[in-house]
């Protein structure tokens, strides 16, 4: 599996060591979970028992998480501070403003 892996990389002119970990780890997280697939379907199609295997397996994309914070931050008013946050004086800041 290796070598075939290899060879596409030297017709793509990928410089990076392609692996069958490496290929199986960005079906994971980059075909997978970044265009939305739950971590539920993408265990199952890794092969997993459990799907703590999953989750220590496959990262969080950064894009999805931008994404589903944006969601959040609609959802329940993202510019306005709860009560708490009045007290101190502070406003959540997630980073993507």
């Amino acid at each position: 599996m290796n070598a075939y892996l290899k060879e596409i990389a030297d017709v793509c002119g990928i410089k990076k060591k392609l692996t069958f970990h490496l290929a199986r780890h960005t079906f994971a997280t980059t075909v997978t979970l970044s265009n939305g697939v739950p971590i539920e379907s993408v265990s199952k199609m890794l092969g997993h028992r459990s799907l703590k295997t999953t989750q220590i397996y496959a990262k969080v994309i950064d894009q999805k998480l931008r994404e589903d914070m944006e969601v959040v931050k609609a959802k329940y008013g993202g510019d306005k501070p709860n009560k708490a946050e009045k007290r101190k004086g502070k406003q959540l800041n997630f980073g993507f403003d």
